[in-house]
């Protein structure tokens, strides 16, 4: 592999780390709007919850396959997330409101990245991971329609 590859390479397995941290920490962030949802809208947010949190928590696989398919190491220790991600942890007693907007602005971020990383995925001549990307975006898009 020559020295361009293996940068490329290094810096699609940091993008895919990054995704999987970001998956994670939004799947907690759903789970706590689940546990959390409240007032007349509570059966339908409290689904609504739990249905985009699934969906999201099964992508964590596919991000971590990806990098080991690459030559690369997915996220394995937990204490390494948080650091890594750029989706923060939700924190404190929300409004359903606030919820539905930390929700969505989550989904924004996390597209606006894999945008990028698909980008480079394919710039890089990486259309496995370029796919990867576009199919789960379509999932973070779908979320937050």
């Amino acid at each position: 592999m020559t020295t361009t590859l293996q940068a490329a390479a290094t810096n699609l397995v940091k993008a895919l780390n990054r995704q999987q941290a970001n998956t994670l920490v939004a799947y907690l962030n759903y789970k706590k709007y689940h546990w959390s949802t409240y007032g007349p809208l509570f059966r339908d947010l409290h689904l609504l919850f739990e249905e985009q949190g699934t969906e999201i928590f099964a992508m964590l696989d596919e991000l971590a396959e990806r990098s080991l398919m690459i030559d690369g190491s997915p996220v394995v220790d937990p204490a390494d997330y948080l650091p890594i991600a750029t989706v923060k942890a939700s924190v404190g007693k929300l409004s359903v409101s606030e919820m539905v907007q930390e929700a969505i602005a989550t989904h924004e971020r996390i597209i606006s990245e894999m945008h990028d990383d698909a980008e480079a995925a394919t710039n890089a001549g990486d259309i496995g991971t370029a796919d990867l990307y576009t199919r789960l975006v379509q999932v973070h898009q779908k979320h937050r329609w």
